[in-house]
């Protein structure tokens, strides 16, 4: 895995506490990123997942059993 670099801008009083409690603020912030990105994820699954639901509703029950039924005959 590659890595890159990024910066942010915090404010002093932020960065002497940080430093007082020995916080690993590159590790802080790279768990942060990777929560907000696994919360957009899950948000995007989400929405495909209700998409999907809403396409399915417009097929007949029956027509679905039917495929199933169809498709553990071919196996």
């Amino acid at each position: 895995m590659t890595y890159v670099t990024i910066s942010a801008k915090i404010g002093r009083e932020l960065r002497e506490k940080l430093k007082k409690y020995n916080i690993p603020v590159s590790q802080v912030v790279r768990k942060a990123l990777e929560e907000e990105v696994r919360r957009a994820e899950e948000k995007e699954i989400k929405k495909a997942l209700e998409k999907i639901g809403r396409t399915l509703e417009k097929i007949p029950a029956e027509d679905i059993v039917k495929l199933v039924r169809e498709s553990r005959e071919e196996r």
